[in-house]
């Protein structure tokens, strides 16, 4: 079973001024309104992000069935946007592995990988003993979760509202966080070259293929940098 104590301490992490889960739930806002000008019902709005829980991929199945992409690309698309979790899942589960804990809980809890969530829980896994993190993380992952869901929610209740403007900014909200956060986490040379050469081979590739600009300008400056870090380590 899952320990009460710390999935409900998981959960409460989500409070504070610089929660990840605020600029969270203001992008799925814009999601909700997105996917009712798409024609969405509000339970289809709801299935939607209860399944995929991923903004960047939501976007990527918005727009897809905008310009009238089959089902089989819009799946492609989305999988490919959602393969950026990957790093982050083999990051984390080596700190909530332990022994006494049943492999279902893992399975569960993939569904809850996600930049806002894992950022959280990488900054508090210290203080949390390692058998019982996978609880404090389901409780993490929940609440994000929710907070993904009962956005979509208000954003689709209040699409009429907001203009292309709001709707816009709302949706940018969550990158410009994440941006910020990386600039916080500059404290080596892989992550620091990471994010300065991100920044300049992206914008430099779109020249050259604006549709794979970013997948181009990011494996790259990663790799470039892991080699250099790596070199002079």
């Amino acid at each position: 079973m899952i320990d009460p104590k710390y999935f409900l301490k998981g959960f409460k992490s989500i409070k504070g001024v610089g929660s990840p889960a605020i600029a969270l739930g203001a992008s799925f806002i814009a999601i909700g309104a997105l996917l009712k000008n798409l024609g969405f019902s509000i339970q289809e709005s709801i299935f939607s992000t209860f399944l995929t829980y991923a903004l960047p991929g939501s976007l990527v199945m918005a727009e897809s069935m905008l310009i009238g992409a089959s089902l089989i690309n819009i799946f492609i698309a989305v999988w490919l946007v959602n393969a950026r979790l990957y790093p982050m899942t083999v990051a984390l589960m080596p700190l909530l592995i332990h022994e006494n804990q049943p492999r279902w809980k893992y399975y569960l809890s993939c569904h809850f990988i996600a930049v806002s969530s894992w950022l959280i829980m990488k900054d508090n896994y210290e203080d949390i003993e390692k058998e019982n993190r996978i609880d404090f993380w389901i409780g993490i992952g929940t609440a994000t979760w929710s907070v993904a869901i009962f956005s979509t929610v208000i954003g689709y209740i209040a699409s009429d509202f907001l203009n292309k403007d709001m709707l816009i900014g709302l949706a940018i909200i969550n990158p410009i966080y994440f941006i910020c956060m990386m600039l916080g986490a500059m404290k080596t040379m892989q992550i620091s070259l990471s994010v300065i050469l991100g920044a300049v081979l992206g914008p430099a590739f779109y020249f050259f293929s604006p549709e794979w600009s970013i997948l181009f300008g990011g494996f790259f400056a990663g790799t470039i940098a892991f080699f250099i870090g790596e070199k002079n380590d």
